[in-house]
């Protein structure tokens, strides 16, 4: 797998992926959309990774936007098609059968901010700082900003944000509930691999299931939500994973999930 913008590291059962384009603050173009949905199959497909994280390279810049560069002279047919690529690489980030953190130093504006909120827990370094500033563009978000944005932080907040194009510092984004966690600068990816093991610690497929009846459930009615979660919770009865999880427990020893 050739991949330009985008790297892909495995430590044990995590993987970490980093957009590196530096240079250009980590700017999302169609190149590097291509590259994070290559690198998605590889992950999708890889039983042995049990928690993904997102980073950008270097300190300054998460991701600081779509690549404006490519976006200026766009005619509106070749817009749609840009903001549909976005949104058909973050949807599949969002519905991963694996959990994604993203782990956010300086700079997620735009696409960004929106690549972090299609991830499924957000830790911030101190100085990150989080917006979505299309509409000073000329735009509106592109990659999921106006539905996800105020999923996660209330329809006024985010129309605040989205219509005044102001930046808020993570402080402000802890408060409002767009990141889970804020750390030291130097922390970050300490406190994010910290994360991922834990998550990796428990039954994968377990904690998939658990994915899989949030996202579904968050999109439908409580009658239709509890019925799949019962679907989900009766899965994980079929593996062989709630066996020695449950007898672990009765046993009182340590557990040795299979991903089975």
């Amino acid at each position: 797998m050739k991949l330009k913008n985008v790297l892909l590291e495995k430590e044990g059962n995590i993987a970490v992926v980093t957009i590196n384009r530096p240079k250009a603050l980590n700017a999302l173009n169609s190149e590097t959309l291509k590259d994070i949905d290559a690198v998605l199959d590889v992950l999708e497909n890889d039983n042995d990774i049990y928690a993904v994280i997102i980073r950008g390279a270097g300190e300054k810049a998460f991701v600081a936007g779509a690549d404006i560069s490519e976006m200026k002279d766009l005619n509106e047919k070749q817009g749609q098609e840009f903001g549909i690529l976005g949104n058909k690489v973050f949807r599949r980030i969002e519905t991963l059968n694996k959990p994604v953190i993203a782990a956010v130093s300086g700079f997620a504006l735009g696409g960004g901010c929106e690549l972090a909120m299609a991830c499924d827990i957000r830790i911030a370094s101190e100085k990150a700082k989080f917006g979505q500033p299309e509409a000073g563009l000329g735009i509106t978000p592109g990659f999921g900003g106006t539905q996800r944005l105020a999923r996660i932080v209330g329809l006024g907040k985010a129309k605040e944000m989205i219509y005044t194009c102001d930046l808020i510092r993570a402080d402000e984004a802890l408060r409002v509930g767009l990141v889970n966690k804020v750390v030291p600068l130097e922390n970050l990816m300490e406190e994010a691999k910290a994360m991922a093991a834990k998550i990796a610690s428990n039954a994968p497929i377990a904690v998939r299931m658990c994915k899989d009846a949030i996202n579904r459930g968050i999109q439908v009615d409580i009658d239709k939500a509890v019925a799949i979660e019962s679907e989900d919770f009766g899965k994980c009865f079929a593996t062989e994973d709630q066996k020695e999880g449950m007898t672990a427990f009765m046993e009182k020893r340590a557990k040795n999930f299979q991903n089975k």
